[in-house]
């Protein structure tokens, strides 16, 4: 058997650069890279040799540059990915929570923390956490539970198996989600003697989990008996490149579609069948479409909370099916279950429901809904009055084209796009909603960029999450991507200030004028600026329509920060979400609040 002699970290990168898709391209584009004593002298070595073969990029944070890979395959639908490495210790920590962003979504990442020293000659090492107890623990054990494989790469030969396991996961549409291999730090720079064949170019394929006869036979039936049902569209409806599916399903059988936020621009938002967005930053159209289905197919959806209004959207006599490529989210809350990839199972359920036509949704009812929050993001008349979060996205959608890609992941925007904004064509829309981390803003639309050079791409943030991680923008002015940013600066963290009131509390902690960074005064502009994106700070809708115009022509990142007012939110559509008020409070607010939410709970409980 040929053999090479290679460290352990050039094998990873040799193997890595070898892993093709279907259109023979790297399944892994490249590597994100912050160096530390932990991966600078193995990985580091082993990444600058690869060249091109491998490329590396440089961030500014291990959590925003893994932000960036999962945005970059979130929009490719999981067909690409990249590997995130940093140091031990804080660098390694720093990527959970990323890690968690990944898992939720169900992701690709390959995550390559270094770790301590596997012979432990060294120890205690520099960043190093002792367990007491155990002494095979690391910091990097935090990711196991936000790890969908996990493996402590402790020998050079641990790779042999790790590293076709690491793909495995990161390919298969049931089990995506992040990968960790915590790679000891000695071990990185240990050489042995590797099959040549372990570095031949392979090729992983799509698989198409197509559904079992039994379970299609049962949920056919049931479709067949259902007199209104109603599919709710998610984010696998995207990830199985089923949206055409999606379309000639619905169509074909006359059954009315609701979208989550993972699942919106599914269909185009002015089809006749797309009631729009569900549950508590749904449409009024559609939530009431879900109160009268008797029969609710969702379509890759995780059937999360904010899908659900908490489980009170659906009638308690609603018949769940859940069509999804994971076995433990098709049999959620009881769902029959059609466990099989969204593009297969709608076209085998399309077969077995042949001549079976639903009921078309009232069109007065979508009518209805745009002739109320239309109006909503018209320019305002008063030019003195500070603009809302509708009049900005209002001004960003006039101002959007064909190719345009408006993202966002926390704060008041998700909501409100969520509501109001009219996505054409699939991928248009990139809400990270299933961990809304704060913070994603930015190296997400440096991601979604690098995904898809040719779209233009409008990151929507507040002022709180461009505090919260902005560093990303310095590397995408280096890179010469273009991206657009519009900051809503309403001076702290409206949304959850609006959540506090709605509860009964009093205003604490979250506007800035309400906390004690009171006298904070920040100019975004000049911040943005000092980090080499063209900036500019606009008093007005007219002004922030003008600004949009100029940055189609900007080389880098384009920055766009105007003021908003913190307390309107779109007044229509929405749906209870189910947030604890305390029992007992001195302030009698809170008190009246418990009330109406005991009364909530109640009718939930009760199915009403």
């Amino acid at each position: 058997m040929a053999t090479i002699r290679l460290t352990a970290a050039q094998a990873m990168v040799r193997y890595l650069s070898n892993q093709m898709t279907e259109d023979r391209g790297r399944f892994l584009e490249g590597a994100w890279a912050i160096f530390g004593h932990g991966n600078v002298a193995g990985l580091g070595e082993a990444l600058y040799h690869a060249g091109d073969s491998f490329p590396t990029w440089r961030g500014h944070n291990e959590q925003t540059m893994a932000h960036t890979a999962i945005a970059f395959a979130k929009q490719l639908r999981r067909r690409r990915a990249m590997m995130v490495t940093s140091s031990i210790g804080p660098g390694a920590l720093n990527m959970v929570t990323a890690a968690g962003v990944a898992h939720v979504n169900r992701l690709p990442v390959l995550f390559v923390p270094g770790d301590v020293f596997a012979n432990r000659g060294p120890d205690p090492v520099l960043q190093q956490i002792e367990d007491f107890e155990d002494g095979t623990v690391s910091v990097n054990d935090c990711f196991r539970p936000v790890s969908r494989y996990f493996d402590r790469i402790s020998r050079p030969e641990h790779l042999l198996t790790a590293l076709p396991r690491a793909m495995a996961t990161l390919t298969d549409p049931a089990q995506c989600g992040p990968v960790t291999l915590s790679f000891c730090q000695d071990v990185q720079a240990e050489a042995y003697d590797w099959p040549e064949a372990f570095f031949a170019p392979r090729v992983w394929y799509q698989r198409r989990i197509r559904p079992d006869h039994g379970e299609l036979h049962r949920v056919a039936q049931a479709i067949k008996a259902a007199k209104h049902p109603l599919i709710v569209a998610g984010g696998g409806v995207h990830y199985s490149d089923a949206c055409e599916n999606l379309r000639h399903f619905a169509e074909e059988h006359t059954i009315a579609v609701v979208e989550t936020q993972a699942g919106k621009s599914a269909l185009p938002w002015d089809h006749p069948l797309n009631l729009g967005p569900v549950g508590v930053t749904g449409a009024e159209c559609a939530n009431t479409a879900c109160a009268g289905a008797d029969l609710v197919l969702g379509v890759g959806t995780r059937f999360q909370d904010f899908t659900t209004g908490s489980w009170t959207v659906f009638n308690k006599d609603t018949t769940l099916v859940s069509l999804n490529v994971n076995a433990y989210d098709a049999a959620k809350h009881g769902a029959l279950p059609l466990q099989s990839d969204a593009r297969s199972g709608l076209t085998e359920l399309a077969l077995e429901l042949s001549g079976y036509d639903g009921h078309a949704p009232d069109p007065e009812l979508k009518a209805e809904w745009f002739a109320k929050v239309d109006p909503l993001t018209d320019a305002p008349s008063d030019g003195n009055a500070l603009p809302t979060d509708q009049q900005v996205i209002g001004a960003v959608q006039r101002a959007s084209g064909p190719d345009t890609v408006v993202m966002c992941a926390a704060g008041t925007m998700p909501g409100e796009l969520h509501k109001l904004w009219k996505a054409a064509r699939p991928g248009a829309y990139h809400m990270e909603y299933g961990f809304s981390c704060m913070g994603y803003e930015i190296a997400g639309a440096v991601g979604i960029k690098m995904a898809q050079p040719d779209r233009d791409v409008i990151c929507m943030l507040g002022d709180g999450s461009y505090m919260m991680a902005n560093s990303e923008l310095a590397t995408a002015a280096a890179m010469g991507i273009r991206i657009t940013l519009v900051i809503t600066d309403n001076r702290g963290y409206g949304c959850i200030n609006r959540l506090q009131m709605g509860c009964g509390g009093a205003e604490f902690n979250n506007l800035l004028d309400h906390s004690s960074a009171a006298d904070t005064n920040i100019d975004f502009a000049a911040h943005a600026a000092s980090m080499g994106a063209a900036a500019v700070h606009v008093g007005s809708i007219a002004e922030l329509e003008d600004a949009l115009h100029r940055a189609k022509a900007a080389t880098g990142p384009f920055v766009v920060v105007i003021d908003t007012d913190p307390y309107p939110s779109t007044p229509h559509g929405g749906h209870w979400w189910d947030v604890a008020v305390p029992e007992v409070a001195e302030r009698a607010e809170v008190n009246a609040a418990r009330k109406v939410y005991e009364t909530a709970l109640d009718q939930r409980n009760r199915g009403s």
